[in-house]
């Protein structure tokens, strides 16, 4: 036994020291290994706490800033829609309001229409009157031209000299007389 400890004792001090660092990971035993991860979890633990709380705050602050703006968002979301749907109403109001104007509007242009349309039946029917009665009159004075005309013709041919003084005389007796 005491032979194979120097055995290994040879084989290392030929190798190199017992107890040393080895870069090279594929050829270092076990025990630098252990070494090496241990200084590293020692040291480096406390950086990544470090590390890693400040990451969580981080992203712990950023979640409730997103989580704070969601429910502006929706805040927001829920005023626009109020909005939304009263503006709907005001439109639907005065689309409403609108097509009672116009129905209005219609039935105040037929009724002036109407009005229109009696007042010019009045004014035509004024007019073909008295138009009516200008020709009624003028064909009267016409005809009484004309009778007069031809009963001064009829006078002039049955009525002789003779007969004309004695209409004349009766005439003036009827008047001086009367």
């Amino acid at each position: 036994m005491i032979d194979s400890l120097l055995l290994v004792a040879e084989s290392h001090a030929e190798s190199g020291p017992l107890i040393g660092f080895h870069f090279d990971f594929l050829e270092s035993n076990i025990f630098n290994l252990a070494i090496l991860v241990g200084i590293l979890v020692f040291y480096g633990s406390k950086i990544i706490k470090d590390t890693l709380a400040e990451r969580h705050n981080s992203i712990a602050l950023s979640i409730q800033e997103a989580e704070k703006k969601q429910q502006q968002a929706i805040t927001s979301l829920a005023q626009e829609e109020k909005r939304l749907a009263q503006a709907q109403i005001e439109a639907e109001r005065i689309h409403k309001a609108a097509q009672e104007r116009a129905v209005a509007i219609k039935a105040e242009i037929l009724a002036q229409n109407e009005k229109d349309i009696a007042r010019l039946k009045e004014t035509a029917a004024a007019d073909l009157s008295s138009e009516q009665e200008r020709v009624i009159a003028q064909l009267k004075k016409q005809i009484a031209e004309q009778a007069i005309v031809k009963a001064e013709e009829q006078l002039k041919s049955k009525v002789d000299n003779n007969v004309q003084q004695t209409l004349i005389n009766r005439n003036i007796d009827r008047l001086g007389g009367s």
